[in-house]
């Protein structure tokens, strides 16, 4: 049985240190390739540009982040193909994030 999990609660949080000081992430899922987090960005939040090997979804659920000279606010989605690069990520007033990786299927 699997655990049952809230987003919004305190429970399974985690240091992101692969984001950035002061980011933290609930792991959701993390198999065969395939992972889900929610991802608490800090304020005056700050990531550099990159890649993944997997298309990358963003849900905002709250708060907001500055991409590429663009503002995304709560309720906006972004999805970004493999090996596309992305960023640089601020965000001034923090936000909450689902993210969502899936591998390529051919």
């Amino acid at each position: 049985m699997k655990e049952r999990m809230n987003l919004y609660d305190d429970a399974h949080w985690q240091e992101a240190t692969e984001y950035g000081s002061g980011a933290e992430k609930k792991t959701l899922r993390d198999q065969d390739g395939k992972k889900t987090i929610l991802l608490r960005l800090p304020k005056d939040f700050h990531m550099a540009d990159h890649t993944h090997i997997t298309t990358e979804q963003h849900f905002i659920l709250k708060g907001e982040y500055k991409s590429e000279g663009k503002l995304y606010h709560e309720g906006d989605y972004q999805i970004f193909s493999a090996h596309e690069n992305h960023g640089p990520f601020e965000s001034e007033k923090g936000a909450l994030v689902l993210v969502v990786w899936d591998p390529y299927q051919s």
